[in-house]
C-alpha cells in the first residue's frame, strides 16, 4: 500500500519539472522528503480503518497520500524551526538548500495537498469531500497549535511545567495528525457514525501520546542510522519531553539547576559534554524507563479503545490495526 502512496504522490500530484529553471528547482525540492524512504504509517491507518470499517484501499489512496503530503510539508517547517540537521537519514532541505528555498518548497506542498483533496468529489461526492477537507483542517490547526507551544517553551525557556502540559501538547502536536485524524478520514470514507469517530478520536489521543513518548526515548537511546534523524537532538533542540520534566522532577538542587542551564543552551553552544551529562542524569534516574512505563500505560487504554469500536468491515484489518498500536509503541525506530 506503501508504494501504492508513493506512486500516486511522485507521479499524479506533484509536479515532475519546468522549463523555467528556478520553477524546475522548486518542484525537484518538493518531490525530496517524499521520495525518501518513509515509514508511511498515517497512510497505512487511513487506508486500514476505512477497509476495517467496511470501505476499500481505493476508496480512500488518494486522502492516505495527502496526509503523507500533510506529513512532508509539516516536516520541512518543523527541520528549519527546530534546526535539525537529519531527516529521514539524509540532511534536511534547509540543510541541502537555501531556507528561504526550503521554507517555500514547504509552502508549495501545502497547497498541492488542498488542490489533491478536491480530487475526492470525483470518487467520494461532494459531502463526503467536504467532510474530509474539515478533518484535514481540524488536524493542521491542532498540530500548528502543538507545535506552537513547544516553541514556546523553548522560547520562554519555562520549566515550569507538569506532564499534564507535556500531554497537552503532545495530542495537538502528535495525536491528531499521526493516529487520530488517518483513522478517522477513513471512517468518514467509509460512512462511519459519529460514535465510532469519537471512539476513533480517544484511541488517537493515547496512542498518539504514547507513540510521542516512544519517539523521544529513540531520540535519545535509539540506533541513528534507523531512527533517521540526529541521536540526542531533543537536548540540542532543548525539547521538554517527559523524559526531561521526570529528571527535573527526580534530580536534586543542584543537578536540576546544571541540567536546566544546559538545557537552555542555544543549539550550537551545547557541547557534547553538555549532552552526556544529561544522558547520564537521564539514565541514573531511569527516566526513559518512567517514560515508557507510561507509554505501556496508555496503549493499553488505547487498545481497550479500539476493542470497543464496532467494526464492520475486514476483519484483518481490524487486527492490523491492533498490532499498529503495539508496533507504534515498541518499536525501536
Amino acid at each position: 500500500m506503501k508504494s501504492e502512496v508513493d506512486d500516486l504522490i511522485l507521479s499524479q500530484l506533484l509536479p515532475e519539472s519546468s522549463p523555467i529553471r528556478e520553477v524546475d528547482l522548486l518542484y525537484k525540492m518538493m518531490r525530496d522528503y517524499p521520495s525518501r524512504q518513509a515509514k508511511g504509517m498515517r497512510p497505512f491507518l487511513c487506508v486500514t480503518t476505512c477497509k476495517a470499517a467496511g470501505g476499500t484501499e481505493g476508496d480512500a489512496i488518494l486522502t492516505a497520500a495527502c496526509i503523507e503530503l500533510f506529513q512532508n510539508w509539516i516536516l520541512i517547517h518543523d527541520d528549519i524551526e527546530d534546526g535539525s540537521e537529519l531527516r529521514r537519514g539524509e540532511p534536511s532541505l534547509h540543510k541541502r538548500y537555501p531556507e528561504g528555498l526550503a521554507l517555500n518548497a514547504g509552502d508549495a506542498l501545502h497547497a498541492r495537498m488542498w488542490e489533491a483533496l478536491l480530487r475526492n468529489k470525483r470518487s467520494l461526492g461532494t459531502e463526503k469531500t467536504i467532510a474530509v477537507l474539515d478533518e484535514f483542517s481540524q488536524m493542521v490547526n491542532q498540530t500548528t497549535e502543538g507545535q506552537h507551544m513547544e516553541l514556546g517553551w523553548v522560547a520562554a525557556k519555562r520549566w515550569d511545567l507538569s506532564e499534564e502540559d507535556y500531554y497537552e501538547m503532545c495530542t495537538r502536536k502528535t495525536s491528531w495528525y499521526t493516529i487520530a485524524s488517518p483513522c478517522r478520514l477513513g471512517a468518514i470514507i467509509a460512512g462511519c457514525t459519529p460514535e465510532v469517530l469519537s471512539q476513533l478520536r480517544e484511541f488517537g489521543m493515547a496512542l498518539g501520546v504514547a507513540f510521542q513518548i516512544q519517539d523521544d526515548s529513540l531520540n535519545l537511546i535509539g540506533d541513528e542510522e534507523k531512527y533517521g534523524k540526529a541521536k540526542s537532538d531533543d537536548i540540542l533542540e532543548g525539547k521538554r519531553t517527559l523524559i526531561l520534566l521526570h529528571l527535573l522532577e527526580a534530580a536534586g538542587g543542584s543537578e536540576k539547576e546544571k541540567i536546566i542551564s544546559i538545557m537552555n543552551k542555544e543549539r550550537d553552544a551545547k557541547t557534547s559534554s553538555d549532552v552526556s551529562y544529561v544522558l547520564s542524569m537521564v539514565d541514573r534516574y531511569d527516566a526513559i524507563g518512567y517514560a515508557r512505563k507510561r507509554a505501556a500505560e496508555l496503549l493499553k487504554e488505547a487498545l481497550s479503545t479500539l476493542k470497543g469500536v464496532g467494526w464492520s468491515g475486514d476483519r484483518e484489518s481490524v487486527e492490523m490495526l491492533s498490532s499498529f498500536a503495539r508496533f507504534a509503541v515498541e518499536r525501536e525506530w
